[in-house]
C-alpha cells in the first residue's frame, strides 16, 4: 500500500495540491488536506464544479460540502460504497484511498504530458475539434427562425467563425460503379477490364451529378455491400454450410434454380397467352365491333376479320341498295330542314342496324360458346367410349382365346397345368437364385447405411463444430481488435506519460514484493503439509485406538460372565473410553475457540485501523461545538 500511496500523492502533487515533502502515505492526510486534495481532483476533471478549496469554519457548512463532495464523486460513477458527509469528515485510511484511486484514474490523460513534447498533427487537429467543440457546447441554443439566413456568426479570438445550418440538404443518393477485386491477389482479373477500370471508369466525385451527392453515395454504396455481405453471411452460416458444398458450387446451384424458376414462369405466361381458341372468337367479334362502328363513324373502309368479310357478303346488296335509295333521294335540290330530317333519318336508320347487328354478333359470341363447351363435353365422351371400346376388345380377346380352347379342352387344362407348374418351378428357382443374390445385397445396403449414417453424424458433428470456430473465431478476433485498441490506446497513455520516474526503484520494489510473496506462499505451503501430516497421523491414531478398544472390549466381555474382577475391569474400561473421548472433544472446541480468538484479533486489529475512538471523539467535539452554534444563534434570534 505504501507504493500505492506514493502514486497518488505524486499524481495529486502533479495536478497542484499543496502536500508536504515529509507526507508519503494516506494514514498522514488530515481531514483538511483530504478535502483540498478531493476538490483538486473534482475541479481539475471538471471546471464547472462549484466548491470551495478549504474547509469552511462552521460546522453545518463543513456537513454540506462533506455532502456535495459525495454528490460529485457519486456522479462520476464512483460504485465503492456508499458516500457522504462522514466519508470526508470522519474517514479511515482504507476508504479514502479508494476514493483517491478513483480520482487519480478519472484525471485527464492530458495533463501528464511534458510541455515539451513535440505534438504532431493529428493531436493539433484532435485538440483543435475539441476547442470548437466545447465552444459551441457553452454557447446559448438559438432556433433556426431567430438566425440570419440560418447563419449565426459569433466573434471569438482569433477570428470569426460562422455557424448554423445553411449547408442542409436532403439526402440524395446516386448509383456508383466501382472497380471489384483489383487489390485482391486471389482474383484474377481481365487485361480489358483493367484496362476498362484504370483508363475509362471515372472517379467517384465524377458519377454525380451534383458534388453534394458524393458523400451520400458513397454512405449508401458502402452500406449495401456491408448489408450484402452480412445477408451472405448469414445465408452461408445457416444453409451453405448445411449443403455440404463449396462457395462456388453453392452460388452456381442458386443461380441455376433461380434460371430454372424464371424458365418456367416465362413458359407458363406463353402457355396462358397461347392457349383457347375461345379466346380467338372473342378478339375477331371485338374487331367486327370495332370495325363496324369506326365504319358507321368515318366511313372509311377497313380491313376487319374473316366475320366483318361474311357480313359484307351477306348484306352487301342491301347496302348497295339502301347507298342507292340514299343517292337517288338525294339528287334533287331539297332545304336545309329537310336535308337535316333526312340525315337524322339516316343516322337513326343506321343506328337500329347498328343494335341489330350487335345483337347478332353476341347471339354468335354465345352460340360459340356454347358449341366450344358441346364439342369440349363431346371429346370427353368420345374419349370415355373409346376407353370402354379398348377394355371390350381386350376382354373379347381373352374370351375368344378360352372359346378356341374348349374343343379339346382334356390336353389344353392339362398343357396349362404343365405351363403353370413350370412357370411356379421357374418361380421358385427365380426366387432362390434372388434370396443368394438379395442376402450379400442386403448385407451391403445395411453396412452402407450404418456407414452413411456414420457419415452424416460425423458431418453433422463436424458442421456444429466449424460452427463454433466460426463463433469462437468471431469472438478471438473482436478480443484481438479489443486488445489491439487498448494496446493502442495504452502506448499513447505510456507515451504520455513522464519519463522522469525512477522504474529501476519501483521494478526492485515489486521484485521484493515477489519474493515476500513466494516466501509466505512456502511457509504457507509448508504449514499446509504439516498439518496434514498432522491430521493424518491423528486418523491413524484415532483408527489404532478404536480397533485396539473393539478388540479390548471382546476379550473382556467374554470373561466378565465368569470373574467378578473382570466385570470391574469391563467398567473402568467403558469409563476410560468415554473419559477419552471427552478429553479429545475438548482440545478439538479448545482448537475452535483459539481460531476464533485469533479471528477476533484480525478483526480488532482491522477496526484499530480505522480509527473509531479518534472518529469518536471528533464527531463529539463536533457536537459539542455545533451545541454552541446553535447556543449562540437562539440568544441572536431572541435578542433580536
Amino acid at each position: 500500500m505504501e507504493e500505492v500511496d506514493r502514486i497518488i500523492i505524486h499524481s495529486l502533487r502533479s495536478i497542484g495540491c499543496d502536500i508536504e515533502e515529509d507526507i508519503y502515505s494516506l494514514k498522514q492526510f488530515s481531514t483538511e488536506l483530504i478535502v483540498a486534495a478531493a476538490v483538486g481532483c473534482i475541479r481539475f476533471i471538471n471546471n464547472d464544479a462549484d466548491l470551495p478549496a478549504t474547509l469552511p469554519p462552521g460546522m453545518s457548512a463543513r456537513f454540506r460540502m462533506g455532502a456535495s463532495l459525495a454528490n460529485y464523486v457519486q456522479e462520476m460513477g464512483y460504485r465503492g460504497g456508499d458516500l457522504g458527509y462522514q466519508t470526508f469528515l470522519y474517514s479511515n485510511e482504507a476508504e479514502i484511498r479508494k476514493i483517491f484511486m478513483f480520482l487519480v484514474e478519472k484525471l485527464p490523460k492530458e495533463s501528464a504530458q511534458t510541455a515539451d513534447e513535440p505534438l504532431g498533427s493529428s493531436v493539433l487537429l484532435h485538440r483543435t475539434i475539441a476547442t470548437e467543440l466545447g465552444a459551441e457546447l457553452s454557447l446559448p441554443w438559438v432556433p433556426p427562425c431567430l438566425k440570419q439566413h440560418g447563419v449565426r456568426v459569433r466573434s471569438k479570438a482569433p477570428g470569426w467563425h460562422r455557424e448554423g445550418a445553411s449547408c442542409m440538404r436532403r439526402f440524395h443518393a446516386c448509383h456508383l460503379s466501382l472497380p471489384h477485386s483489383v487489390a485482391s491477389l486471389t482474383v484474377k482479373l481481365p487485361k480489358e477490364q483493367r484496362q476498362y477500370y484504370s483508363d475509362h471508369l471515372p472517379y467517384v466525385t465524377g458519377q454525380t451529378k451534383c458534388h453534394k451527392d458524393t458523400t451520400p453515395s458513397v454512405m449508401e454504396t458502402t452500406a449495401a455491400e456491408v448489408s450484402e455481405q452480412q445477408e451472405w453471411e448469414n445465408e452461408w452460416n445457416h444453409s451453405g454450410l448445411a449443403s455440404r458444398l463449396s462457395q462456388k458450387d453453392y452460388k452456381a446451384r442458386k443461380r441455376s434454380k433461380i434460371q430454372k424458376m424464371i424458365s418456367d414462369r416465362l413458359q407458363q405466361d406463353a402457355k396462358q397467352r397461347e392457349g383457347g381458341e375461345s379466346g380467338d372468337a372473342l378478339r375477331d367479334l371485338q374487331q367486327v365491333m370495332a370495325s363496324v362502328s369506326q365504319h358507321t363513324r368515318s366511313g372509311v373502309k377497313t380491313k376487319g376479320s374473316r366475320f366483318a368479310h361474311t357480313e359484307k357478303l351477306l348484306y352487301g346488296k342491301d347496302e348497295e341498295k339502301t347507298m342507292a335509295q340514299i343517292g337517288a333521294a338525294v339528287a334533287p335540290k331539297d332545304t336545309e330542314e329537310e336535308t337535316q330530317r333526312k340525315r337524322e333519318e339516316e343516322v337513326a336508320g343506321l343506328r337500329d342496324e347498328l343494335s341489330q347487328l350487335t345483337t347478332r354478333l353476341e347471339q354468335l359470341d354465345i352460340d360459340m360458346r356454347k358449341m366450344a363447351a358441346s364439342r369440349q363435353q363431346m371429346d370427353e365422351a368420345v374419349g370415355t367410349a373409346a376407353q370402354q371400346a379398348k377394355d371390350k376388345e381386350e376382354a373379347f380377346h381373352v374370351k375368344k382365346r378360352t372359346l378356341d380352347l374348349l374343343p379339346d379342352a382334356q390336353n389344353n387344362i392339362t398343357k396349362l397345368q404343365a405351363v403353370v407348374d413350370s412357370s411356379g418351378q421357374r418361380l421358385l428357382n427365380l426366387a432362390a437364385q434372388w434370396e443368394k443374390h438379395r442376402a450379400p445385397l442386403i448385407e451391403q445396403f445395411r453396412t452402407l447405411r450404418q456407414l452413411s449414417s456414420q457419415r452424416e453424424s460425423e458431418a453433422q458433428k463436424q458442421l456444429e463444430e466449424m460452427k463454433a470456430f466460426r463463433a469462437k473465431m468471431k469472438e478471438v478476433a473482436d478480443e484481438a481488435r479489443h486488445k489491439e485498441e487498448l494496446q493502442k490506446q495504452l502506448m499513447s497513455e505510456y507515451e504520455r506519460m513522464t519519463k522522469d520516474v525512477n522504474r529501476s526503484a519501483y521494478t526492485r520494489k515489486i521484485m521484493e514484493i515477489v519474493a515476500n510473496i513466494k516466501k509466505q506462499k512456502h511457509e504457507i505451503d509448508k504449514i499446509l503439509i504439516d498439518t496434514k501430516s498432522i491430521q493424518k497421523e491423528i486418523n491413524s491414531l484415532s483408527g489404532k485406538l478404536d480397533r485396539t478398544f473393539t478388540v479390548t472390549d471382546e476379550l473382556i466381555f467374554r470373561d466378565a460372565k465368569k470373574d467378578e474382577g473382570v466385570k470391574k475391569a469391563y467398567r473402568f474400561l467403558a469409563a476410560l473410553h468415554e473419559n477419552c473421548e471427552l478429553l479429545t472433544k475438548t482440545v478439538e472446541e479448545t482448537g475452535v475457540i483459539m481460531r476464533e480468538i485469533r479471528d477476533l484479533e484480525d478483526q480488532i486489529e482491522t477496526e484499530s485501523h480505522k480509527k473509531v475512538l479518534a472518529n469518536l471523539e471528533k464527531i463529539t467535539e463536533d457536537y459539542q461545538q455545533m451545541k454552541k452554534e446553535n447556543a449562540g444563534l437562539m440568544a441572536k434570534i431572541k435578542g433580536k
